[in-house]
């Protein structure tokens, strides 16, 4: 959450792409995340419906308990599907789902984490162009999923938090 915020904070009013997030939370509504996250972004950050469109310059947060998917038509899809890697959200559907997508214009950005989802979504990402930013493990609180999509070769770019943030602001309205 920590480092969420942070790269959140970083974001100026004017950031174009849209920004999804999936973050691993007891499936229990409610969640309080996009509350606790719009104090810290000058973006509108929301919990998408099903076939609501994603947004620039805005920043869509999973809900608990459902996948959250990029659909060919650029909508946000929910799931109830099983658990993929433990987790519902999983990052990996997302990953792979966007990829799809977005090709080439998608930046894939994973952070700490106590197990291995997102490595695969990472790599199906790099796999259809996109470029892929891995937390450093050892600025991680839990350094699992990181180390594991560098094992993998999921990472195209390997950066501390406050790096990550200030290359993320700077980023121009398309890769």
């Amino acid at each position: 959450m920590e480092v969420l915020n942070l790269l959140l904070a970083s974001l100026p009013a004017s950031f174009a792409p849209a920004v999804m997030v999936v973050m691993h939370l007891p499936p229990d509504p409610p969640s309080y995340l996009v509350h606790a996250l719009a104090h810290r972004c000058l973006l509108p950050v929301v919990e998408p419906d099903a076939g609501e469109q994603i947004m620039p310059g805005r920043v869509h947060v999973a809900p608990p308990g459902y996948h959250m998917l990029v659909e060919v038509d650029r909508t946000v899809a929910l799931s109830t599907d099983a658990a993929v890697r433990f987790s519902r959200p999983s990052i990996d559907v997302l990953f792979e789902s966007a990829a799809g997508v977005y090709r080439d214009q998608l930046l894939a950005m994973l952070l700490s984490g106590a197990n291995d989802d997102g490595a695969r979504g990472l790599q199906r990402v790099r796999a259809f162009g996109g470029l892929t930013w891995v937390q450093a493990p050892d600025t991680a609180t839990s350094p699992e999923m990181p180390r594991t999509a560098i094992e993998r070769g999921a990472a195209d770019y390997i950066f501390s938090p406050e790096t990550m943030a200030r290359q993320l602001a700077a980023l121009p309205a398309s890769l």
